[in-house]
C-alpha cells in the first residue's frame, strides 16, 4: 500500500507540481478521510485521469517490473498529464490548478 502512495505521489507531483497531501492542503482539506477527487474541478479530474493512464500504458509497454521501475513509468506519466495540462493553460491563459472546492460549489449551486 506503502508503495502505491508513493507512485501515486509521483503521478500527481509530475502533473501538477504537488504531492497529494499539498494538494489536500491546497483545496483546504483538513480531514484526513476527505478524498481529493471528491473536491477536484472537472479540469483537475481529468489531468489526473490521465497522469494515470498514461502511467498504465507506459508500464504496461515497457513491462515495467518492481518498484522503481514503476516509479519511473509514473513520473512519464505524470509529465504526459503535465504538458497537457500547461499547453491547455497556455491556450485558455487560465490555470488548471484550484483552491475551487468541488463539493462546496456544488452546495453553493444547490
Amino acid at each position: 500500500m506503502k508503495e502505491f502512495a508513493i507512485v501515486t505521489n509521483e503521478i500527481s507531483k509530475a502533473t501538477f507540481g504537488k504531492t497529494v497531501g499539498e494538494y489536500k492542503n491546497h483545496k483546504r482539506l483538513t480531514k484526513r478521510n476527505q478524498n481529493l477527487r471528491d473536491h477536484m474541478t472537472d479540469l483537475e479530474l481529468i489531468f489526473t485521469m490521465l497522469g494515470e493512464k498514461a502511467t498504465t500504458e507506459i508500464t504496461d509497454a515497457s513491462n515495467s517490473i518492481g518498484f522503481d521501475e514503476c516509479k519511473s513509468s509514473a513520473k512519464k506519466g505524470g509529465n504526459i498529464a503535465k504538458n497537457a495540462r500547461v499547453e491547455l493553460e497556455k491556450e485558455t491563459k487560465k490555470k488548471v490548478v484550484s483552491k475551487l472546492n468541488y463539493l462546496d460549489t456544488n452546495k453553493e449551486i444547490e
